[in-house]
This record gives C-alpha cells, sequence and structure tokens, in this order.
C-alpha cells in the first residue's frame, strides 16, 4: 500500500544537449523546448550544450554529465536517426548500466499517431547510469514535444503514481530543492 502514497513533486537537475551539425544557440528549437517544458514544470536546468555528431565527443559530454553530482537527468535530442552521422545511440549505449526499453517503444507508439510508420526510423532510447536517467530522442522540436508531453513529464514527477523515475535516481548532493530521499542509488 504506502508504495501507491502520494508524494510531492521533486525538482530535478536535468542537462540538455543537443547532437546537430547544423544548429546553434539561435537555430537549437529542440533544446530549448525540452529545457524551457522542464523549467515550466519546476524542474533545474543544470546545463546546456550543442555539440556536432561525432561519437566520442557525445560519449564525452553525456560520460561527464552521468559522474557529476549535480546532474539527474540527461536529455539528448539529434542522432537517434540512421544515417552515417547518427551516432547517439553509438555513443550512449555502452555507458548505460540499466536499459529502459519502454521508452523508445512507447516513444515510437505515441508518435505513430503522428508520423505514422515514419516512427519506425528512430532510435530513441533511454536507460539509467550511475543513477542518473539519459533519454535520447529524435532531433526535431515536435518529436522533442511528444517525448516531454507523452512520456518525460509525467515520469520526471516523483508524485506520478504508481511509479517514475524519480525513485530510481540518485539525490542532487548540491541543489537543497531535492530531497535527499528522492531515490536510491543504483
Amino acid at each position: 500500500m504506502s508504495m501507491h502514497q502520494p508524494k510531492p513533486f521533486e525538482a530535478l537537475n536535468i542537462a540538455v544537449l543537443t547532437v546537430s551539425d547544423t544548429r546553434n544557440e539561435d537555430t537549437d528549437t529542440s533544446g530549448l523546448s525540452l529545457k524551457e517544458n522542464a523549467t515550466e514544470a519546476g524542474h533545474h536546468v543544470v546545463d546546456k550544450k550543442i555539440i556536432k555528431d561525432d561519437l566520442f565527443h557525445i560519449r564525452a559530454v553525456v560520460s561527464d554529465w552521468i559522474h557529476r553530482s549535480d546532474v539527474q537527468v540527461v536529455l539528448i535530442t539529434g542522432g537517434t536517426g540512421f544515417t552515417q552521422r547518427d551516432s547517439t545511440p553509438d555513443a550512449v549505449m555502452p555507458l548505460i548500466m540499466t536499459d529502459v526499453p519502454g521508452f523508445g517503444e512507447l516513444f515510437r507508439q505515441v508518435s505513430y499517431t503522428e508520423i505514422g510508420t515514419s516512427t519506425v526510423q528512430s532510435r530513441a532510447f533511454a536507460g539509467i547510469a550511475n543513477g542518473t536517467l539519459i533519454a535520447c530522442m529524435p532531433g526535431s522540436t515536435n518529436a522533442c514535444r511528444t517525448a516531454w508531453n507523452s512520456i518525460l513529464k509525467e515520469q520526471l514527477d516523483a508524485s506520478h503514481r504508481p511509479c517514475n523515475f524519480v525513485e530510481h535516481l540518485r539525490p542532487a548532493d548540491n541543489d537543497a530543492s531535492v530531497s535527499s530521499t528522492c531515490g536510491t542509488r543504483n
């Protein structure tokens, strides 16, 4: 019974990464959408970067974030397609300790209603590494909105029942607004 009792909302520390060979701060509508949605939901965006689609650069940035004690969630947009330059899954998957297959499955199911069978060309996925959730989604702004509104908004809310990702995340070490009881270490 106790697992279904309501818990209060807890602001999480989120880092946003845009993987793109063409976008910059002025044209990064996808990263901006994720940042704005997270902030509007009450979370803290502690870092935001735009980097070229390069396997080792992606891996280095994500490795740094999952090592940092002030990052609990990493949201990545871009590089999840099938072109030769799309390397986000190849860069990030080796870092994942616990796969969350339902994220990609649900993302493709929801986006099917928006873009039809083209959704099969998305390699959206998520996983947990060092108590940090990593969610990777396509680079389109609409895809980021779909992922946020249909999955992430509820799953990053400790009050969402019967379960959510917050209970699997490590507490942030340097943010007083995040309770030290917000999750367990993996």
